[in-house]
């Protein structure tokens, strides 16, 4: 049986300063890609559902003129 007070020590990884930022930026341009992409995604959706918006206020609108245009002509 091992003994319980044996020393444990930690192990430790070592890493290049140099390294360590060559792959941070290579994170943060990859990051930078992601969320662009992620901001098309958005804007696109977006631009649909303004379009969609936009036709049914223009239907809304319509059918209103029509109705008020059907009311004023049956008075005269």
């Amino acid at each position: 049986m091992s003994d319980s007070n044996e020393n444990r020590s930690i192990p430790s990884v070592i890493v290049d300063p140099d390294e360590y930022n060559e792959v941070v930026k290579r994170l943060d341009r990859i990051d930078e890609k992601v969320e662009f992409a992620n901001s098309e995604i958005a804007q696109r959706i977006g631009k649909k559902i303004g379009r969609d918006i936009g036709i049914l206020y223009g239907a809304v609108t319509g059918i209103l003129i029509f109705l008020i245009y059907i009311s004023v002509s049956s008075m005269f």
